[in-house]
């Protein structure tokens, strides 16, 4: 009897395990793409100036450089870093968008999801972004 015990207790202890190895579900911006509408108040200077969410990485373009690395949720926070970012020279606008959304993305930003819109905040900064339907999504990568 104490054997089965045992051995029910070891494999309910392996199934624990196997479930915490998952990790946390994803968060429902994985997988999305999105646009920067506004940054600062601002009307976003490239109209290419985008922001992806993968799994467990999210990548940035404001129109100069690219920008990236881990991100996750915690308490309707993005926490977004260490990032890292290609260093072309960039001048005017663009450049200083891209300082914007840098700082905005390293200062653990709180967020706002409603449908198709998505709104970061930080002290100092913020930026407006709206949805990329996946098919244009896939498409502006091609």
């Amino acid at each position: 009897m104490r054997i089965v015990l045992s051995l029910i207790g070891g494999l309910a202890a392996l199934a624990l395990a196997g479930c915490a190895a998952q990790g946390e579900p994803a968060h429902s911006l994985a997988g999305s793409t999105w646009r920067f509408v506004t940054i600062d108040g601002s009307q976003a200077t490239s109209p290419r100036a985008t922001l992806e969410f993968a799994e467990d990485r999210v990548g940035a373009n404001v129109g100069c450089n690219s920008m990236g690395g881990p991100w996750r949720i915690d308490q309707e926070r993005l926490l977004a870093g260490p990032l890292a970012q290609t260093e072309m020279y960039c001048d005017g606008p663009v450049w200083k968008d891209e300082v914007a959304v840098a700082t905005l993305l390293s200062a653990a930003p709180q967020f706002e999801l409603e449908g198709d819109r998505l709104v970061l905040r930080s002290s100092g900064h913020s930026a407006e972004l709206e949805r990329i339907p996946e098919s244009a999504a896939d498409s502006a990568k091609r």
